[in-house]
């Protein structure tokens, strides 16, 4: 498959075809977590443990990571197996919880892994730019093609 990136976009750098998934039925939060883990250990940016990782930080603190209505973050520390700075997401039909009372049922897990705590600021500063925007958040959940994904991240860059 081919990238495509938008210039200067630190966000579109990070998040590519390979490491998107659309519209996957999951049993739950954890296999949610999983399935968007996973196309970063095959993306080769994370050590497979980083997916236990992500798990085990929300078993440990909570579901803290449901940032927003629908929207999880799942993430662990560098030294859990992270190789590159990278990020995932995933759509979830049907949405699921998290356990998040205010923000659950989910729909959208974007996950990333970072090798130190500055290196993912940008990507993670546009990505908020994008779930900000209730319009664009709403193209992400009904996107139908990565295609589609990496449209609307363009869209923030060229807005600035």
């Amino acid at each position: 498959m081919q990238e495509r990136e938008v210039e200067g976009s630190a966000l579109s750098k990070t998040l590519t075809e390979e490491t998107i998934a659309l519209g996957l039925s999951v049993r739950d939060w954890q296999e949610a977590v999983h399935e968007a883990g996973k196309l970063l250990v095959k993306a080769g940016m994370v050590e497979p443990r980083y997916i236990e990782a992500m798990v085990q930080m929300v078993k440990d603190i909570g579901p803290y990571i449901v940032i927003a209505p629908g929207v999880a973050l799942p993430h662990a520390r560098p030294e859990d197996g992270v190789k590159k700075a990278c990020m995932s997401l995933v759509t979830l039909s049907p949405p699921v919880n998290f356990g998040n009372e205010h923000n659950d049922p989910v729909k959208l897990v974007v996950a990333f892994g970072t090798t130190d705590n500055k290196a993912h600021i940008e990507a993670l500063t546009e990505l908020a730019r994008l779930l900000g925007d209730s319009t664009k958040l709403e193209g992400l959940a009904r996107a139908s093609s990565p295609e589609e994904i990496l449209k609307l991240i363009g869209s923030i860059q060229e807005s600035n």
